[in-house]
């Protein structure tokens, strides 16, 4: 019988507890905790707003203290032009560089659950070839997003511009405020069945990708073939995990704020330091901002995914349990039956030859 969304959070508890705890090893929960992050399964809002830390005031003539990113001069941006251009073009790399890499770690962190077990090693060179499709979808969604969004967002408010340009009138500017507000409804509905498309390739494409090796359009046609029988139950299973996830990012960001200050409070001493010591914003201070800041973040990312690796483990296990129960590859590996020992055999039966018939009396000698 098909599992519904709330009969499988139990048994997804018992699968993080078992994996986690039973027996704790610390070895593994560190490295669940990086394939967390390299596979977007971090579940923890943010860490707070601490890009300022110092505020500033004044008080007639006198300042109180400086403000913490000082005024750049705009004569002096040409000096920053070169700098600015390399890092937009680093970033640009380094998104599809981490696109790739968090396409082959969904595939190890499918497999480091539903086994109980994490290698990073191991698992890139099992997953890096179907990690590729997967990669190839992740372009896909990422490039039709920016498009459909582009021309969702761009094309009205063009045109809401070009019609106050034309006529200003009370009633003009009120047809323009609703226009608006009915452009931010349709995009937060675009938003969600975005949000809900991206749930669904991570929860069920992935294995039939893993465990059928097809690619990704062959995969949707699979995915698309099991759902239509259940759709009111996995809509269920959307809102559920929402509910869920929600809550979790309320329960691992509070728990995260006592570790996270352990690099957000030298990070701050580091910024006043500076500050305090007249360093002035140029090529250098900046680069050595952008890569010790950059460091920090990933210190804080990772000491922030050890908090919240059993949510990295419960969330995939819990889309397992729901689908295992509609999917018999999967099912068939997540509750694999249950070895049933041989009989024992009969000992064999050992046939005595039947005893040979009596010989027959000798006759009497004739005397």
């Amino acid at each position: 019988m098909s599992l519904s969304a709330v009969d499988c959070v139990q048994p997804a508890l018992q699968h993080t507890r078992q994996q986690l705890f039973s027996p704790f090893r610390f070895g593994q929960w560190s490295r669940l905790a990086l394939v967390a992050i390299l596979a977007g399964e971090l579940h923890v809002g943010g860490c707070g707003n601490w890009g300022q830390f110092v505020s500033h005031r004044k008080s007639g003539r006198e300042e109180f203290l400086a403000p913490a990113m000082p005024h750049i001069d705009p004569a002096r941006i040409a000096q920053f032009a070169g700098l600015i251009a390399a890092i937009m073009v680093l970033a640009v790399i380094l998104f599809f560089v981490f696109l790739y890499i968090n396409s082959v770690f969904r595939f190890i962190l499918f497999e480091s659950v539903l086994r109980k077990e994490c290698s990073i090693g191991d698992g890139w060179q099992r997953w890096h070839r179907v990690g590729r499709r997967y990669f190839l979808w992740q372009l896909v969604l990422v490039i039709s997003t920016a498009v459909f969004f582009g021309l969702l967002i761009g094309v009205p408010v063009v045109m809401m511009g070009a019609a106050r340009s034309i006529k200003a009138s009370p009633g003009h500017f009120a047809g323009i405020a609703g226009g608006m507000i009915l452009l931010i409804g349709v995009v937060l509905v675009c938003a969600l069945m975005l949000a809900a498309v991206q749930v669904l390739a991570r929860d069920f494409l992935v294995p039939i990708m893993a465990l059928e090796d097809l690619d990704f359009a062959d995969a949707w046609s699979r995915l698309f073939g099991l759902m239509r029988a259940e759709v009111g139950k996995y809509v269920v299973y959307l809102l559920l995990k929402f509910v869920m996830v929600i809550a979790a990012l309320i329960l691992f960001s509070i728990l995260a704020i006592i570790p996270a200050l352990f690099i957000i409070g030298p990070s701050a001493l580091i910024v006043v330091a500076g500050i305090a010591a007249g360093l002035t914003w140029n090529v250098a201070t900046v680069s050595l901002g952008i890569i010790f800041g950059t460091l920090a973040i990933i210190a804080l990312l990772y000491i922030v995914a050890l908090v919240a690796t059993p949510a990295a483990v419960f969330f995939p296990a819990y889309a397992m349990y729901f689908f295992a129960a509609r999917y018999p590859n999967l099912g068939a590996l997540l509750n694999p039956a249950p070895v049933v020992p041989p009989a024992p055999e009969a000992p064999p039966v050992i046939e005595t030859p039947p005893e040979p018939p009596p010989l027959p009396p000798s006759p009497e000698p004739i005397g």
